[in-house]
């Protein structure tokens, strides 16, 4: 295979779905990872030049790790793992939930990193290797809410640094912290445009320009290590609640 390749894991939906179609639309080969969303990664896979769907449940370790080697034997010119899959499950710090917190763990941070690992290891590239992984702008402005998710966000984002020091100079790791883009959780539609509104700029951030920062991580010449924030400035403000709770406090005042 001619084009250049990349695997996104939770590429069936929201963002990842718009990394996927990103690189897609620019000629690359897209290996679209779903757990159920099997019809939605199809679909979107049937949309693009070059693509396939993989399922596999990133609660596995050693399944994910199997997957990417899979992969590497196959792909002549892999370049580059997003890893954008996550679980998001409300739970409170005095009292988290211990499932949904080894489940957050596992998918939002361990297995990344065996991902990230395994692609290293096993990956070819005469172009050289990037892993973008996603973290969110709560690492910089965080708040209670979605405490399991928040500690999993921050131990994805702490293994960046590691990552880049140990894939030194051959490789390149990243940081990609989006804000809030979409309804997420029980949000309404209404809910959502007025807190995805709480940040310096008072706009939206779309899924399309996280796409755009992906593909420019991928491509372009920013040092190995560093953390992309594209949240309109949410992490530069002092949130004491998740916005989408801010934003019911809002309407309960109007």
């Amino acid at each position: 295979m001619s084009r250049p390749a990349i695997l996104v894991t939770g590429a069936a939906v929201r963002i990842g779905a718009a990394i996927a179609a990103r690189f897609g639309a620019a000629g690359w080969h897209v290996v679209l990872h779903c757990h159920r969303s099997t019809e939605a990664a199809e679909r979107l896979a049937d949309s693009l030049p070059s693509a396939e769907v993989l399922r596999c449940d990133l609660a596995d370790g050693a399944a994910a790790q199997e997957m990417v080697q899979g992969l590497a034997e196959r792909l002549e010119d892999w370049r580059v793992l997003v890893n954008s899959a996550a679980l998001f499950e409300p739970d409170e710090p005095f009292h988290p939930d211990v499932r949904i917190n080894r489940r957050a763990m596992q998918v939002n941070a361990l297995t990344p990193a065996l991902l990230a690992g395994a692609f290293l290891s096993h990956a070819q590239s005469r172009a050289g290797r990037r892993v973008i992984q996603l973290t969110d702008q709560k690492t910089a402005n965080p708040n209670p809410d979605f405490f399991s998710y928040t500690m999993s966000k921050n131990a994805a984002a702490s293994m960046v640094p590691m990552l880049a020091m140990a894939a030194a100079p051959e490789d390149r790791i990243y940081a990609l912290a989006p804000g809030a883009i979409l309804p997420s959780h029980d949000q309404t539609s209404e809910e959502a445009e007025i807190s995805h509104r709480l940040n310096l700029l008072r706009r939206r951030t779309t899924a399309e320009e996280v796409a755009d920062a992906a593909f420019f991580l991928a491509t372009g010449p920013l040092a190995s290590g560093e953390t992309l924030f594209v949240d309109s400035g949410q992490h530069l403000l002092s949130q004491r609640r998740d916005v989408m709770y801010l934003a019911r406090g809002m309407e309960e005042e109007a």
